[in-house]
């Protein structure tokens, strides 16, 4: 039992992370630390994803070689032409020649442009708590609620004056 939980250790300490996160979102009547929840859970989510997407000794997909140089690559002395006798895909000789693991960067990109959304999205939420702090000079979202049935309530009681 203890081997399952050591091996997983990584992902105990995301879903406890993200667990602290969810609850700081829900529980908190401060915004600022609202998005602070919010922003914790959105990187144990992240970490989440990379973690899954590691591969255990694989390597950059990067080419090397006599057809595919560090450098210069598009020189025309080390263009790539198709050759007929290449094995396939399907060859099974061909699979068991593979000597390299390569790691798929793909859910790596996927994270950094998640990153960047989250980073806008926190942004957003930011000018939303300034510009409701400018208006009713609190960021706690009980006070703002009170502050703002008040409010209704004086303009329905207005209206009901006048008609």
């Amino acid at each position: 039992m203890i081997e399952f939980v050591l091996e997983r250790a990584n992902y105990w300490a995301i879903i406890g992370l993200m667990m602290v996160g969810l609850y700081i979102t829900f529980a908190a009547r401060n915004m600022i630390k609202r998005l602070v929840g919010l922003s914790l859970f959105q990187t144990s989510v992240f970490l989440f994803y990379v973690t899954l997407a590691v591969v255990a000794g694989g390597t950059a997909p990067i080419l090397h070689g006599k057809d595919y140089p560090k450098s210069d690559y598009a020189s025309e002395e080390y263009s790539v032409t198709l050759d007929a006798s290449a094995p396939s895909p399907d060859d099974k000789k061909a699979k068991s020649e593979l000597k390299e693991v390569y790691s798929n960067p793909l859910p790596h990109v996927l994270i950094l442009t998640a990153i960047v959304v989250g980073v806008a999205t926190l942004a957003a939420g930011l000018a939303i708590i300034v510009r409701l702090r400018e208006e009713y000079g609190t960021i706690e979202t009980d006070e703002v609620a009170t502050l703002d049935d008040t409010a209704a309530r004086a303009e329905s009681d207005a209206y009901a004056r006048e008609a």
